[in-house]
């Protein structure tokens, strides 16, 4: 891969806010060792329902202070459209130029009435673009392995078409681990005339019954032949970390080499696991 290819492509990592001191030190170290690898942009989650708004703020506001990209993520169910229009100005002032546009979920206990005005992404979406027309770059998610609540693949790719026909600029996946997947999803966004570039997500491998618990919950596959060596290796930490980098690795290297637009690594606010598989792509190191 050349260097105008790497240029040409999005990588970026994704934070969670921090709850405690530790976590927020912890954070701090973890953006400023990955931020030496220049990537685009970080984006920071957001709880179900707006549950972390206050943390979700605190650590934009924080990463935004240090004169680094950030991308809030929004999610709309549980919210009024004048909450949510409210944050976009919020995040306008401050001069923060991308979002990551999502449904979101409702907290734990909450019921059908609180599900708020908005109950699709593409209704925020299409809100985010009304109100505030080219002022944010909109990231969407996107489901090669399908969405888990979605009734067929065909429904989700609708789904994911009418977020795209709102007015979504790029997608970010959900992690996966069969590089087959994502390139039978692209295919049939093109099939459907969906050409907005699609992100693959990544996910490093530290912990082999945390990775089922996702997994199992979000509807991500692990391959056979991955889970089976994976639980082979009972709790040796150092063996799970060394096969999930190595097969991560070897699945980010075939997306990019069939064409993938860059990578988001879902870091789970560690920096070692993420640059593990970046130094084996050879995306480079710090200035």
């Amino acid at each position: 891969m050349t260097s105008t290819q790497i240029a040409e492509r999005t990588f970026s990592f994704e934070l969670f806010p921090p709850k405690t001191d530790h976590g927020a030190a912890k954070l701090r170290d973890t953006v400023s060792t990955l931020n030496a690898r220049h990537p685009a942009f970080f984006s920071v989650t957001y709880g179900a329902g707006g549950s972390t708004q206050s943390n979700t703020f605190a650590t934009v506001d924080w990463i935004k202070s240090q004169g680094i990209e950030v991308a809030p993520h929004l999610s709309c169910i549980g919210s009024k459209r004048s909450e949510i229009v409210d944050i976009m100005s919020r995040y306008a002032s401050q001069a923060i130029r991308r979002i990551v546009a999502l449904r979101g979920d409702l907290p734990s206990g909450a019921g059908a009435g609180s599900m708020g005005e908005l109950n699709h992404a593409n209704e925020l979406v299409a809100l985010v673009r009304d109100q505030f027309r080219e002022a944010f770059h909109i990231e969407v998610a996107a489901y090669p392995e399908m969405h888990p609540q979605a009734l067929s693949f065909e429904r989700d790719l609708d789904n994911f078409k009418r977020k795209v026909d709102a007015g979504a600029d790029s997608a970010i996946t959900q992690y996966f681990y069969n590089a087959d997947a994502y390139e039978h999803f692209s295919d049939a966004c093109v099939r459907r005339g969906i050409d907005i570039p699609i992100v693959p997500g990544v996910m490093p491998i530290t912990n082999f019954s945390n990775l089922v618990r996702f997994s199992d919950a979000c509807g991500a596959e692990i391959p056979r032949w991955l889970r089976k060596r994976l639980e082979g290796y009972g709790d040796d930490v150092a063996a799970i970390r060394a096969l999930g980098t190595e097969a991560v690795s070897k699945m980010c290297q075939r997306l990019l080499d069939m064409g993938a637009p860059g990578l988001h690594f879902y870091t789970m606010n560690q920096a070692d696991p993420t640059l593990a598989i970046w130094d084996n792509l050879g995306l480079g190191g710090p200035l």
